[in-house]
């Protein structure tokens, strides 16, 4: 197995008196995470959320009726457990009658999660997050020289575990992910009637990756009315397939100020999505794929590390731009992504000029590691 970064996190957290919530994308590998750092099998109960019978266990839950479902049980592993219609208050029950023993309960849809588990168990768990494989993650399974080897196959396929632990078969997997199973949480929510237009705005996001998205361009695109397209792209980030990136604005009056930008968690779904698996130097996007790849890095690092930041991209009305801004502690970074190195390029004059103790960076091939695996180098 390939060690994740918040292994030791979860690790020191568990039987400290909290339930344990990990929250991600579907085959990210949270069972798998889970299972290395559990106690033996005898000792820890494995529930699935997707099936009727776990369901029906929480559905008119009592303390009487989870201590004989629990049995003599440690620990006890809900796997999806936003499926569980009465989970949040199970999970609470069992914290409270008996709380030697351990919950932890994974889920790959926050917006269905969190509603369920926030209020009942205000003050009595500890959430996580676990992201596709990182660079990081990588680099200290096999070394930075090996992973940077990889960056061009990693720009096309991505982190998904199985995608990387299973060379040759990268695009089968990803084409079943990208078919249904990432979004099988979407697709069961009763709001989506037609799956097909879920497809279209995807494939839109997939092409207009590092630029501004608007939602009419998108619902010309798709066919959806504006405000089903927000949605959409609201319950496409709650599912940890897309976040987006919002733009900066301070102290110039033609700075974008209601702009956004979206990317995928991961290069290889979006590459699914357009079924375009041509290797970096045949393609005409791989500007685009360099910065999604850096984005997510970046977002990974941040969110491993404990480094609560704001991020945006800066624009203004005449088109300056600049790629990524991160805000941490009142210091701006300001960074421009190049995917060759020779390639000139500079921070506006504008920007410095109206943000002059701002920090830059140009990331390239040649220098990338500091920013996605730690502290910014200029």
């Amino acid at each position: 197995m390939i060690p994740r970064t918040i292994g030791k996190k979860i690790q020191e957290r568990l039987f400290k008196g909290k339930v344990i919530i990990i929250m991600g994308a579907r085959q990210t590998g949270k069972t798998t995470l889970l299972r290395s750092l559990m106690l033996p099998s005898e000792d820890t109960l494995w529930l699935n959320g997707d099936e009727p019978d776990v369901q029906a266990v929480f559905e008119n839950a009592s303390s009487d009726r989870l201590k004989a479902f629990l049995g003599n049980h440690r620990v006890v592993v809900i796997d999806e457990a936003q499926r569980i219609s009465n989970i949040g208050v199970g999970i609470k029950l069992i914290k409270d009658h008996y709380p030697n023993v351990q919950v932890v309960a994974t889920g790959s849809s926050s917006f269905e999660l969190a509603n369920k588990v926030n209020e009942p168990l205000t003050g009595r768990k500890w959430e996580f997050q676990l992201h596709p494989l990182s660079f990081q993650e990588m680099v200290q399974y096999h070394g930075l020289i090996k992973e940077k080897r990889l960056l061009e196959h990693r720009l096309v396929y991505g982190y998904y575990p199985e995608v990387v632990t299973s060379e040759g078969d990268e695009k089968a997997i990803l084409k079943e992910l990208s078919d249904s199973y990432l979004y099988k949480d979407i697709l069961l929510w009763e709001g989506i009637k037609k799956p097909e237009k879920l497809v279209k705005l995807l494939q839109a996001l997939a092409f207009q990756v590092g630029n501004q998205v608007s939602n009419n361009e998108l619902s010309r695109l798709t066919g959806l009315d504006g405000k089903t397209v927000e949605s959409y792209i609201y319950l496409l980030e709650q599912t940890y397939v897309v976040f987006r990136l919002s733009s900066f604005s301070r102290n110039l009056r033609n700075e974008l100020k209601a702009s956004k930008k979206i990317y995928f968690y991961d290069n290889g779904i979006r590459n699914a999505i357009i079924a375009n698996f041509q290797p970096v130097g045949l393609r005409a996007d791989t500007g685009a794929l360099w910065e999604n790849f850096l984005m997510a890095e970046r977002l990974k690092r941040n969110h491993y590390h404990d480094h609560f930041v704001n991020s945006y991209f800066w624009r203004t009305k005449e088109q300056q731009e600049i790629d990524y801004i991160e805000e941490e502690n009142g210091q701006l970074l300001a960074a421009e992504f190049k995917w060759r190195a020779e390639t000139k390029a500079k921070i506006p004059a504008t920007f410095l000029k109206h943000y002059p103790e701002s920090q830059q960076s140009i990331v390239t091939p040649e220098n990338f590691e500091s920013f996605v695996m730690g502290e910014w180098e200029e």
